[in-house]
């Protein structure tokens, strides 16, 4: 089992680990729009080993049309910071030695406090930003990780993905966000940042799930 995380006061939003929080839909961070989407992408060891591979190899923001850029792990070997239990409550810091990992185009893995820019627009509308890791599960049945906002975005807040193995064999993907609108015309027209989230959930299920993969 891997787990790490960063530390708080790297992201620019002060409810960092939320999106783990049970409560996240009925109490979300103050002036924040919570959203959240679950989907059965199959069953077996196979799906989950695949989809967790997936996930980290960060398929989910290309899928939604951005592009990843600048990705720059978290320096030294060992890292340590904030972590939370499965309510999201924090709980003492722990330290992570990982192992890097690299994709086909030799771009690091998802990691804790690795920052990445990612590029592109979201129903016409920029969806450029800074984001930062700020936490990395994995265990033998359950994979995922979050991503907070550091600077740029038209939105701040945080976003988790995580691929799940459950007991009866299916395999779950589920997406958790919050954001508080940071763009004049999010501000104003606020359904906008909903829409925005909903087309994202779309792209992050079509690069996770094999019902949107490409005939070979």
């Amino acid at each position: 089992m891997r787990r790490g995380s960063f530390q708080e006061g790297t992201v620019d939003y002060a409810a960092v680990g939320a999106t783990q929080a049970a409560d996240l839909m009925g109490y979300p961070p103050e002036k924040s729009i919570p959203a959240e989407a679950s989907w059965r992408i199959g069953s077996g060891e196979a799906r989950f080993t695949t989809s967790a591979d997936t996930l980290l190899s960060w398929a989910p923001l290309r899928g939604a049309g951005l592009r990843v850029s600048d990705v720059r792990p978290a320096s030294g070997p060992m890292y340590s910071g904030v972590s939370f239990d499965a309510e999201g409550a924090p709980v003492a810091p722990s330290r992570l030695e990982a192992d890097q990992r690299f994709d086909a185009d030799g771009t690091p893995y998802v990691g804790a406090g690795t920052t990445i820019r990612v590029h592109g627009r979201v129903k016409g509308l920029r969806a450029d930003a800074q984001l930062r890791v700020i936490s990395v599960t994995e265990e033998p049945r359950r994979v995922g990780y979050a991503l907070g906002t550091v600077d740029g975005s038209v939105v701040s807040g945080e976003e988790s993905f995580a691929v799940d193995w459950r007991d009866n064999d299916e395999v779950w993907f589920t997406v958790r966000a919050f954001d508080r609108p940071v763009a004049a015309v999010y501000r104003l027209l606020p359904p906008l940042v909903r829409r925005r989230r909903r087309e994202l959930f779309q792209g992050y299920l079509r690069a996770v799930s094999p019902l949107f993969a490409s005939p070979s």
